[in-house]
């Protein structure tokens, strides 16, 4: 069993944090985030969502941006680096994409085209010289449908895809613009722009102590003059553990912490700061592994674990910063559908779905599942797995642990589960999102095997699949939701996840922290903050 040592609130004082800049300026915001090191600044940040959240979309634009502006539902699209773009009518696999013109990268330089091509080709073109190896795959396994891209003309890009893919631009959201000049100018590496980085975002990363901080100041330029910052300066630091991060809030070191310890939200309120939730579209499973060596190749297993998990304890203990998880989707979704398996707290139902598939007293279900100490949208990973390994135990299930650091379980995600990467394990206990329509296909598809895309589990239902690529495959939003609905329910009826918790985003922050809005996304809008 495992300590709750994480779980705990910390003590009133606490240490000065290094680098932490004074509290005199009164325009400045302190971050601390969950990321045990800081994410990488050169355009495609590692880390998962929390660093495309605070060193990804702040100082980038991708070709096209999301909309924060409408925080009543899930955040939608909007032009960003491409102002338009359209599936042409005689070949649905091409893309035609007007390119923003008049636009300035952060050390000068001219956006363009030939950027957007450049960009491209660092992602795609392992022959191309700024061809990046370790962060291209953090693209490519999200957007592994492009198959060419062209410039038409100086406005135009042509991007074709494998396959008819009518999703493609909300994916296109991954691919942020990095200055090819800045590139050239620091030497040609892609370690030596991450320290001078350079793209076209609403703020400037002006600041890079590597393992330490990264400050952003404001891009007074930016060509969306209604998302010039209001903030001089935003600061972000790497604070994995959860104490760490409450005394550094508590002492006014940070003016804004991730993910605050849950049992520490009532006190944090006692004393004045401000705690915001907000849904967002966010999943916390188990992926299974349904390979012939894994107990959970049999679906009556995979059912049973799902069953055997007490979510509305494990969500009061969370201190209501979750709501139970029955799918990808929560069930007033209009993706959900209607599947046969409502995923309650039914132990002697997991038990006789165990007994059917051939355990018992005497033959527990053994396997081990990798978790990690922290991360993007991990919440408290050891004191939730904790609670659950009992409601496993209770039910004749022995469920051991592989605890990792985030990035190490970022790596094993994109890894097929015979790689060593995955480390043997059974599953992996993992945040993601269902942030645009395709998600399912790429966690669900045959085509989405791992390394290739996230079916890291290798869980194959050709039926599935086939009602997944015919819904990437319409344009009709009407068809593409009932095909979507129909795949949902063989997804919760097959349980190639555990299903757990949908997390609702908690922060803490202090009063002088002004005008934040959460939107319905793993991403936010920094542009509308003030301190007072």
């Amino acid at each position: 069993m495992f300590t709750r040592r994480g779980f705990i609130a910390a003590a009133a004082g606490a240490a000065v944090l290094p680098g932490i800049p004074a509290a005199a300026d009164p325009q400045i915001l302190r971050i601390g985030m969950t990321a045990a090191d800081l994410p990488t600044t050169h355009g495609i940040p590692n880390n998962g969502g929390e660093g495309f959240r605070f060193l990804g979309y702040p100082a980038y634009d991708s070709v096209i941006n999301w909309d924060f502006t409408h925080t009543d539902k899930l955040a939608d699209i909007t032009p960003g680096l491409f102002t338009a773009w359209h599936a042409d009518e005689t070949n649905p696999l091409r893309w035609i994409c007007d390119v923003r013109q008049g636009v300035k990268f952060h050390d000068g330089s001219e956006f363009n085209a030939e950027a957007v091509i450049w960009n491209l080709r660092r992602i795609y073109d392992d022959k191309s010289p700024q061809y990046d190896a370790p962060a291209a795959p953090i693209v490519r396994a999200t957007v592994s449908m492009v198959d060419k891209f062209e410039k038409a003309d100086d406005k135009t890009i042509v991007i074709t895809t494998r396959y008819p893919f009518s999703f493609l631009p909300y994916l296109l959201t991954r691919i942020l613009i990095a200055s090819p000049t800045q590139w050239e100018k620091v030497g040609k590496t892609w370690a030596e722009f991450a320290k001078h980085p350079a793209g076209t975002g609403p703020f400037k990363i002006t600041k890079v102590v590597l393992g330490q901080y990264a400050e952003m100041s404001r891009n007074d330029e930016y060509w969306d003059r209604a998302r010039v910052p209001k903030l001089d300066r935003m600061v972000v630091y790497p604070m994995p553990e959860a104490t760490t991060r409450l005394a550094a809030l508590r002492s006014g070191q940070v003016d804004w912490i991730e993910v605050p310890p849950p049992d520490a939200i009532p006190s944090l309120k006692q004393a004045g700061l401000q705690i915001s939730l907000w849904p967002y579209p966010h999943t916390y499973p188990y992926a299974l592994s349904c390979l012939d060596n894994s107990p959970f190749k049999d679906v009556r297993v995979r059912q049973a674990i799902n069953y055997a998990v007490d979510r509305d304890g494990l969500c009061k203990m969370l201190n209501g910063t979750a709501k139970p998880a029955m799918g990808l989707y929560p069930p007033d979704s209009p993706y959900f559908g209607n599947p046969k398996n409502r995923y309650t707290y039914r132990p002697e139902r997991a038990k006789a779905l165990l007994k059917e598939a051939g355990y018992g007293p005497g033959k527990p279900v053994k396997a081990k599942i990798m978790i990690s100490t922290s991360g993007s949208g991990q919440m408290v990973p050891i004191p939730m797995n904790e609670f659950m390994q009992q409601n496993f135990k209770d039910v004749g299930m022995d469920i051991d642990f592989d605890v990792v650091e985030w990035g190490t379980m970022l790596v094993a995600i994109r890894n097929s589960p015979t790689a060593p990467q995955s480390h043997g394990d059974d599953g992996i206990n993992i945040s993601l999102s269902f942030t645009d329509p395709s998600s399912m296909f790429r966690y669900y598809a045959i085509d989405s095997f791992s390394p290739t895309n996230y079916n890291w589990g290798h869980w194959g239902n050709q039926a599935c699949t086939d009602l997944l690529k015919q819904a990437q495959a319409t344009f009709d939003p009407a068809e593409q939701m009932k095909l979507l609905a129909h795949a949902h329910e063989m997804v919760v009826d097959e349980a190639p996840w555990l299903f757990i918790v949908h997390d609702l985003n908690p922060r803490a922050m202090s009063t002088k922290v002004q005008g934040f809005h959460p939107a319905q996304s793993w991403y936010q809008d920094f542009t509308q903050i003030s301190m007072a």
